[in-house]
Order: structure tokens, then C-alpha cells, then sequence
């Protein structure tokens, strides 16, 4: 359906994409996956509209493919006083309308002709796109995503999420060839993202969807093209097999990496012996001694294996502390509420300790990032925080935080860095380097403008953290730095998160909104209530095997046992076998 073959693209300031090729076919549903900033949504914008581009290289796209489109950013207008199964139908009812006027002139018209030309073209682009079971199929969209109790409402009154998925069956039921959705999970909350899930996994056609969500990734996808360092590695498979072969092929790497350096060293003290030898004793059979040597390191040095799709550079993200507190309650919520158009969070109450993480969860608009706000303005009456606290903020609204006009290092100057130096060391540990720094923030990607705030948290060295959405639009390899910076975290961490793994693999203990209050949830409790209607206990058992198991194998790497790590690997297939 879609050929892509050694295709080029380059921006003034970075090239993307390096001779990359790739198919995309029928049956496939396919996850695009890659770093922040490596260039995935330019590449969908270019198979979208190729004549906007002045790329080299050959992209084919059948003449007769239709492609639905998902946007990252799309908006929900508030103007709109059509019902979501208007909106959903808007290209069926529009044709019905048409046929119905048509109708209502043949009554009158003398010209009957024309009319009967222009009802049968009506009719045949109706049939086209299945209107003849058009209500049908969208109740059991709706049915399917369990949102039939949104057909009356107006999009108007939707929440960003419930648009969100509304949006993805309106593309899905034009039936389109190609369908790209490009992060349709961001902000959606467990129940809105287990209906996308049921979504992709239902659709008949081609799926292209970027995604960073480890839960999607693991449970709907059947190929993986993964965009590394501006190449391209296709993968027919689970995401969680892509895993497994990218594990065996690092241990591989780093025995032979082991094996490489050894001989290296080996070689590069006799190239110093043979040098010294020369200085005194100028024998031919000695100059070509050095001369084989020298060429011999070359050859090792070239044939160290390159892998950008391996030994991928994570963010060093790191929480520091100036003021680090004994073990007592940092943050203190006595009856809170809060309402706007209708109250939304009422008596609220509960304490954070100085070494508590916890996440808050509840669905999309029920008052969490309000919540949070108030906790970190300090200025209601129904929150108390201890006078030692020195809190920082993360906000999934980005330009709440940073200044798109500023450059990155001006961001880090206006922040309170002194030099540019200091700015730049302390920056490059999150993956801006070189001539990125002078990019405006307007220009960069979503990843990497929550990535350019986690550096700004982590500047501040304080000893609360409020992370609203914090993993939202990160690639999974910053997603796990963040998780381990904040199991290594000495301070309190509260979050707002629908990111599942992020959750269970970082945090304490939740706080679930339900019914317009907060209780408090084990972290058991909680994983078995996001996989009670999906998976069964087994499941759950068998990944946290898994996580263990993977955990054991990076240890392994670590402490370079590579007999150990190579009979974990058994282990783990045997593992992944039963997900």
C-alpha cells in the first residue's frame, strides 16, 4: 500500500531521516515508535502531503489509498452544537441530506434527468462509504469504546479525552486504507485508554500510530518500525518480542564489545612497543611491522558494531535535594472542594509524608491538575504546607512553564543559571547538545519540551515534586529514566499520571477520585483493578516475572556475566511466551 525507499530529509539545523525504507501493508497495525525529537511527525506530515516536501529518495502510495488522519494537537471547538453521533456521522448524514433534497425536487422539477444523475451519483458515494449501516456501526463504536452514553451529548461538552477517542471513530468509520494516528493516548485516562486500545485492536485496515504508551504498545500492535539516529529498523512482531530480540542482540554486542576492546588494547600497547623499537632502530622489517599493526587497529576500530537501535542514550535525569526533611507531613488537605460549571471534588482530605510518592488518578476532568495547582500556588485555605517544603512544579499545559519565544539556554538563563556553561553541562545530561540549544522552544517536539521541564524540576533541587502528566509525549527510554530518578528521589513526589507503568513501577501508593472524593489505594489493589476487565490474575503475575527477570539481566550486564544474563534470557522468552 506504502513504499518508502532510501528516503532523506533534513531540517537546516539536523537531518532526520538517512537513506530510511520501510513498507506498509495490508493487516498491519504498526506501532511508530523512536525517540523525542527523531523526526516521527514530520515523517507522517510527508506521507500525508509529500508535495510539501523536498525530500530525496522514493516514496510510493497507491493512487487509490485512502488515509485517515489523527492528529497530536487536534483542538475540540467549543463552538460546535452538533451531537457526537452527528459529528461522528457528519460525512454519511451530510449525503443523506443530499439525497433527501433531491428527492424533495424531482417532486417539482420538470428536469428529471439531471436530478436522476445527481441522485444516482449521491447514492453511489453513499454506498461507497457504507451509509447503508452508518447508525449501526456507529453504535457499536460507541459500544465498543463504552461511550454510547456520549450519542446525544454535544461535542461541545466533551472532555479533551472522550474527543479524543470520538475523533479516532469518525476516521475509523470512513473506512479509510491507511489510517496514522500520531499519540492518540496523551492525557486519556485508564478507562478512555482501554477503549482506544479496544479500538485499534477492532480496526480491519492498516494502522500507522505513534505512540510512547507502554500499555498500548505491549497489547495492540503486530509490527514495529522504530526511527533511531535517522535510520530505520522494521520488526514483524509484538512490541514486547522487538524488546526481547533488541535484549539478546545488546548482550551479544557487549561480549563482542569485550572481546573487541581487549584485542585493542593488546594491539595498541605493541604499536607502542613497535614505536619505541623505531626511534632507535630504523630496520625496514620493523617500520613494516608497525605500519601492519597500525592498519590492524584500524580494521578492529571500524568493525566495532554501531547499533543505534540498541545502546539508545537515555536522559540523566536526576532529583537532587538542598533541603532534605526527616520523615513527617509535607503536605496537609483538611475538606477541600472545588467546583466550576458543577462541583467537581468535595471534602477532600489527605496528608503527604517528606518520602511519600504517590500518584493522583481519576478520570479526565474530574479535578486532579486544579488540585495540583492549588497545592503549588500555596493559597487556599483548605491546604496546608510545611514551612521547610521548597516545591516544584511540572505542568502538562508546557507553555504554562516555558516561554516559546526563549530559546533554550535563554529559558535556563531567565531561570536563574549564571552562565552558559552552566546551562549547557547541566542540560546536555537530558539530550540537548550543540546547536539545539539555540532552538527556539516553539520549535521543539512535545517529548522534548517535558523533558526541558523535568531539567527545571530537577534544577531546583527541591524537596516536593508536583508532576502533572509528566510522562506524556517522553519516549519510553526517557519514561524509564523518570522512574528510576524518582525511585532514587530523597523528597516527596505527588503526580498525576495515566500512564500505567509509570504508576505502578514509581509510586507508593494512589489516590483515586471517586465519586467527587479521594480514597486512598495499595498499589496492588490498584493494579489489579486497571487489568481486572482485560487480563486475568495470571497475566499480572507473569509480568511482574517479567519486570523481574529483566531487572536480573541488566544486573547481569552490568557486573559483565554474560553466562548468567545469557540463561536469564531463557528465563524471559519462556516468560513472554505466556503474554
Amino acid at each position: 500500500m506504502i513504499k518508502v525507499e532510501n528516503l532523506s530529509y533534513s531540517f537546516p539545523q539536523k537531518e532526520l531521516y538517512k537513506n530510511i525504507s520501510f513498507t506498509l501493508e495490508e493487516a498491519q497495525h504498526c506501532a511508530f515508535i523512536g525517540t523525542s525529537g527523531s523526526g516521527k511527525s514530520t515523517l507522517i506530515d510527508i506521507l500525508m502531503d509529500p508535495e510539501r516536501y523536498m525530500f530525496e529518495g522514493m516514496l510510493e502510495i497507491d493512487p487509490d489509498c485512502k488515509i485517515g488522519h489523527v492528529s497530536q494537537f487536534s483542538q475540540l471547538d467549543k463552538t460546535k452544537e452538533t451531537t457526537v453521533f452527528e459529528y461522528i456521522g457528519e460525512a454519511f448524514i451530510k449525503i443523506q441530506n443530499e439525497i433527501t433534497s433531491i428527492c424533495t425536487e424531482m417532486e417539482t422539477s420538470s428536469d428529471i434527468d439531471s436530478l436522476l444523475e445527481k441522485y444516482q451519483f449521491a447514492l453511489d458515494a453513499f454506498d461507497s462509504i457504507g451509509g447503508d449501516d452508518f447508525e449501526s456501526n456507529i453504535n457499536k463504536k460507541l459500544n465498543l469504546a463504552n461511550l454510547m452514553k456520549l450519542k446525544d451529548i454535544r461535542v461541545s461538552d466533551l472532555s479533551g479525552g472522550e474527543f479524543k477517542l470520538i475523533q479516532v471513530m469518525k476516521e475509523m468509520l470512513s473506512s479509510p486504507d491507511l489510517m496514522i494516528m500520531d499519540e492518540p493516548d496523551v492525557f486519556l485516562d485508564f478507562e478512555n485508554l482501554n477503549a482506544l486500545k479496544d479500538l485499534i485492536n477492532s480496526h480491519q485496515g492498516i494502522l500507522l500510530v505513534v505512540t510512547h504508551n507502554r500499555y498500548l504498545l505491549n497489547h495492540c500492535f503486530n509490527k514495529i518500525i522504530h526511527l533511531e539516529n535517522t535510520e530505520i529498523q522494521e520488526f514483524d512482531g509484538r512490541y514486547m518480542d522487538y524488546n526481547f530480540s533488541l535484549l539478546q542482540t545488546k548482550i551479544e554486542l557487549q561480549e563482542l564489545t569485550i572481546a573487541d576492546d581487549e584485542k585493542i588494547e593488546r594491539n595498541e600497547n605493541l604499536i607502542i612497543n613497535l614505536r619505541a623499537i623505531a626511534t632507535y632502530n630504523a630496520e625496514a622489517s620493523r617500520g613494516k611491522a608497525l605500519k601492519a599493526r597500525v592498519k590492524f587497529q584500524e580494521r578492529l576500530e571500524a568493525r566495532r558494531i554501531k547499533a543505534p537501535f540498541v545502546d539508545i542514550k537515555q536522559p540523566n535525569i536526576s532529583f537532587g535535594i538542598d533541603n532534605e526533611m526527616e520523615d513527617t507531613i509535607v503536605i496537609n488537605v483538611n475538606n477541600y472542594s472545588v467546583a466550576f460549571d458543577e462541583l467537581l471534588l468535595e471534602n477532600v482530605n489527605f496528608e503527604i509524608k517528606s518520602t511519600d510518592k504517590v500518584a493522583i488518578i481519576g478520570a479526565n476532568g474530574t479535578g486532579k491538575t486544579t488540585l495540583l495547582r492549588d497545592i503549588f500556588k500555596n493559597n487556599h485555605d483548605s491546604i496546608e504546607i510545611n514551612t521547610d517544603v521548597k516545591m516544584a512544579y511540572l505542568s502538562q499545559v508546557q507553555g504554562e512553564m516555558l516561554k516559546d519565544s526563549n530559546t533554550i539556554l535563554e529559558e535556563f538563563i531567565d531561570a536563574g543559571f549564571k552562565t552558559y556553561d552552566e546551562v549547557r553541562s547541566h542540560i546536555s545530561n537530558y539530550g540537548f547538545e550543540g546547536e539545539i540549544v539555540n532552538r527556539k522552544i516553539e520549535s521543539l517536539s512535545g517529548g522534548e519540551k517535558n523533558l526541558l521541564q523535568l531539567a527545571k524540576v530537577a534544577a531546583s533541587k527541591a524537596n516536593v515534586l508536583l508532576l502533572d502528566e509528566p510522562t506524556s509525549h517522553l519516549d519510553t527510554y526517557a519514561q524509564i529514566a523518570l522512574e528510576k530518578a524518582i525511585e532514587a528521589y530523597k523528597g516527596a513526589v505527588l503526580m498525576i499520571s495515566h500512564d500505567f507503568y509509570s504508576v505502578v513501577n514509581g509510586m507508593d501508593y494512589v489516590l483515586i477520585i471517586d465519586d467527587k472524593t479521594i480514597r486512598k489505594m495499595s498499589m496492588r489493589k490498584f493494579r489489579q483493578m486497571i487489568y481486572a476487565s482485560h487480563f486475568d490474575m495470571d497475566y499480572i503475575e507473569t509480568e511482574q516475572n517479567k519486570k523481574s527477570v529483566e531487572m536480573k539481566i541488566e544486573l547481569a550486564l552490568k557486573d559483565t556475566d554474560f553466562e548468567l544474563a545469557k540463561v536469564l534470557v531463557v528465563e524471559l522468552e519462556e516468560l513472554i511466551k505466556l503474554l
